[in-house]
């Protein structure tokens, strides 16, 4: 029976690639993440919180990284880091419930947009690592994936310690006549709980002299790591990042989940190595922007236009995608980014990437898509 459950989960050990989602919830201030350092209304705008030039790591000669997120510049030097700029939706609200529901559900439509992709694709998988949520319950994106789980550990994916002699094997034996979709979809469990214990009762070393923080986030990345490397048909992972709304004393808020952020993608792609890096797309997004200029607490308010990290094979990376606007006339609303860069527009290659063939109108309905030249 062991073999046979082997041989079931094998059939999708080996996706084309796996899409990697960071949501950073509470609005990112991207002109805190990448200062465009070139622009003087910048720092009109932001004469006590905006990053001066000596506390960047310079991109373009435009534009910088704040420095805690140097950790991502070896990325973008070579070539595998793309920035898009004045990227977000077209909702209004802002209101972080509202921008959230919006972008995660693809716009106004049912079920979440990455849940969509994951069950039109030519491939659709149907084990429960298909899709995996780092977390204590499913993002909004994931709403109806075919199949999909959240799990804060590898350990948690489990039966627990006291399953009698034999259980596993007299379940497998139910379900190998048990009737229409119940039999492969508990063969399916069966496989990928059999799988994930492999996994789980073998230490882990990361690649590469890779070292991920002590931190939940950094924790997440290293269960990513651990199922990509570990072949069980991971398609897609999703992972917050909380943290981002810096209405007051903008430093203090930001800097450490910069850090974090930094950190642990640099720690996720040296662990998995060029090879599986190839097959690899990290997408880092949020609801929304901040304002361009700061308010009287030496903060940020809501806003529209933020910035989306693009990390992983194929990408033409060392490239920040967007045609900057005038911060002195070409703000939208009470003094925000505009949106130039639709988010579905950038998501829209990297899904027909991860699987050719994808009906993308049918993941994006009612957006016509113009998507991003992204792809090198």
């Amino acid at each position: 029976m062991k073999s046979q459950l082997t041989t079931f989960v094998s059939e999708q050990r080996d996706p084309t690639g796996t899409l990697v989602v960071v949501f950073l919830r509470g609005g990112a201030d991207g002109l805190n993440m990448v200062v465009p350092h070139g622009d003087d209304h910048y720092y009109a705008a932001r004469p006590s919180i905006g990053i001066r030039r000596p506390d960047l790591v310079d991109l373009n000669g435009f534009f910088g990284l704040n420095s805690h997120l140097e950790p991502l510049h070896h990325w973008w030097k070579s070539g595998e880091l793309s920035l898009v700029h004045c990227a977000g939706s077209e909702d209004e609200s802002r209101s972080h419930f509202e921008a959230q529901d919006f972008m995660e559900h693809g716009g106004l439509a049912a079920g979440g947009w990455l849940g969509r992709f994951l069950r039109i694709r030519p491939d659709a998988g149907q084990s429960p690592l298909t899709a995996v949520a780092i977390g204590a319950t499913l993002p909004e994106c994931l709403r109806g994936a075919p199949s999909c789980t959240a799990i804060q550990s590898l350990d948690d994916f489990g039966l627990g310690p006291h399953v009698p002699a034999g259980f596993l094997e007299s379940i497998a034996r139910l379900y190998q006549v048990a009737p229409r979709e119940l039999g492969p979809a508990g063969r399916n469990a069966l496989a990928a709980l059999e799988r994930i214990q492999a996994l789980a009762s073998t230490p882990y070393s990361p690649s590469g002299g890779a070292k991920y923080a002590a931190d939940s986030f950094a924790s997440g990345l290293n269960q990513v790591a651990r199922l990509i490397k570990g072949r069980v048909g991971l398609q897609a992972a999703t992972l917050d990042l909380g943290g981002w709304d810096s209405h007051i004393t903008q430093s203090i808020i930001m800097d450490p989940p910069m850090q974090r952020l930094a950190q642990g993608l640099h720690a996720l792609a040296t662990d998995l190595g060029p090879a599986e890096m190839a097959r690899t797309q990290i997408v880092v997004m949020t609801e929304f922007g901040r304002r361009v200029a700061e308010n009287s607490a030496t903060g940020t308010d809501h806003g529209r236009g933020g910035v989306m990290f693009l990390l992983g094979g194929g990408i033409a990376g060392g490239k920040i995608h967007v045609t900057w606007p005038d911060l002195a006339s070409q703000l939208t609303g009470p003094g925000d980014l505009p949106v130039l860069n639709n988010y579905r527009d950038i998501l829209a290659p990297i899904l027909a990437h991860q699987a050719p063939g994808t009906d993308l109108a049918k993941v994006f309905p009612n957006h016509p898509l113009r998507p991003l030249p992204i792809f090198g």
